[in-house]
């Protein structure tokens, strides 16, 4: 049989029909929730953390979903940064995991001019750090850990930008 007989020949076998669901109903909500963040004294946190830490460039708040929160930094496209850190925080778990040195603690990257950083900061939050250039890699490690630390501070404290959820 050649393959212009195969694609004559006629097939009486019916085609495959979608059954509807048993049980329909409305369609999940798929809506996006945002954490229990003010985003005003978010903002002002990450002002006056770049204003204490020498050579960082910039930071940005994400959710792990890589909405943007807040942001202190006009030179990258926010959006888009956001995204890429979700993304990248993903790989680094995966990354460790694999390579067997335990739990990610954040993911860093080199560029011509710069460091970049992003690191886990509590529940859904992400704090990605841009390194001033001609800034070592071990400055900007130390720049960002105490970025890190201050955001987790602000965040975290009593009276913080972290608001307690209401209870149900």
């Amino acid at each position: 049989m050649t393959s212009a007989d195969t694609h004559n020949q006629s097939f009486r076998a019916p085609l495959p029909v979608r059954q509807p669901s048993a049980n329909p109903g409305p369609p999940p909500d798929r809506t996006v929730q945002r954490p229990p963040l003010d985003s005003d004294q978010t903002l002002e946190a990450l002002r006056k953390i770049r204003e204490q830490v020498d050579q960082v460039a910039g930071l940005l708040v994400a959710t792990h979903d890589g909405l943007v929160l807040a942001k202190d930094i006009e030179t990258v496209e926010a959006d888009s940064v956001a995204a890429m850190s979700a993304a990248a925080t993903g790989l680094a778990a995966q990354f460790t995991a694999q390579a067997g040195i335990g739990e990610s603690r954040c993911a860093m990257f080199e560029g011509s001019s710069g460091y970049v950083c992003v690191f886990p900061v509590e529940g859904s939050l992400l704090l990605v750090v841009f390194g001033q250039p001609e800034i070592t890699m071990g400055l900007f490690t130390l720049a960002a850990k105490q970025a890190l630390t201050l955001l987790r501070q602000a965040v975290l404290a009593p009276g913080g930008a972290h608001r307690a959820q209401p209870a149900p």
